[in-house]
């Protein structure tokens, strides 16, 4: 089975925006809910979109938290995001072995832009899928289906790649190979109870599976 595209959730996979993610949040409900979330309860939120976040916590609120969520996270965000080892580095070589890169996030494509011009990474992904190009996100298919058809690949040629339930459950529900990362927040055991078809360890261990076929 010759893989010939990797599609990459964003937050938490290719760049560590936990710190951020979790922050936010907390400054969001401190404001709004004063004492009754901690940080701990806020890793839960991570991989959802916003929407569906604030469409469950603060029912016909969803507009306004967005935009107080979104206020809060772009003047902090180059100052609480960091790199994974060898992130940026194993992206180049395997654009380097004709793999065709995409990113498949629930985040929207401005905030996407935001975070690859931080990675230095935009030059190696030939397609990104946010918020604002789906009407359902993962762990709907349409979203990984809509890269595939992009970038011109069969769903037997393709991994989808993430740290949380809803990349493996997409790329699952969308008829692809997926694989887990072990630097999740949610730890390995939590993705490892959805089944992926690989557990990356390290961002290189790609490297090893599509060279390896």
């Amino acid at each position: 089975m010759k893989t010939k595209a990797l599609l990459f959730d964003f937050d938490g996979t290719l760049l560590n925006t936990n710190d951020l993610i979790v922050q936010t949040f907390m400054y969001i409900f401190d404001e709004k809910f004063p004492g009754q979330y901690s940080t701990e309860d806020c890793l839960r939120f991570i991989g959802p979109s916003l929407k569906q976040t604030f469409d469950e916590l603060t029912p016909g609120e969803t507009d306004v938290m967005i935009g107080k969520y979104k206020e809060w996270n772009a003047l902090n965000h180059d100052r609480l995001v960091t790199s994974y080892d060898a992130v940026v580095e194993t992206l180049e070589e395997l654009h380097k072995l004709g793999i065709k890169l995409a990113i498949v996030s629930t985040k929207a494509r401005e905030s996407l832009a935001r975070g690859l011009k931080v990675l230095c990474a935009e030059q190696y992904f030939d397609v990104i899928v946010g918020f604002d190009d789906v009407e359902q996100v993962k762990p709907h298919p349409e979203p990984v289906l809509l890269a595939l058809e992009k970038l011109g690949v069969g769903k037997d040629e393709a991994i989808m790649i993430g740290d949380n339930s809803h990349d493996i459950e997409g790329g699952q529900n969308a008829g692809v190979r997926t694989a887990g990362v072990a630097w999740s927040a949610k730890g390995v055991d939590y993705l490892m109870s959805y089944k992926p078809t690989y557990m990356l360890h390290h961002m290189r261990d790609l490297l090893n599976i599509v060279k390896g076929e």
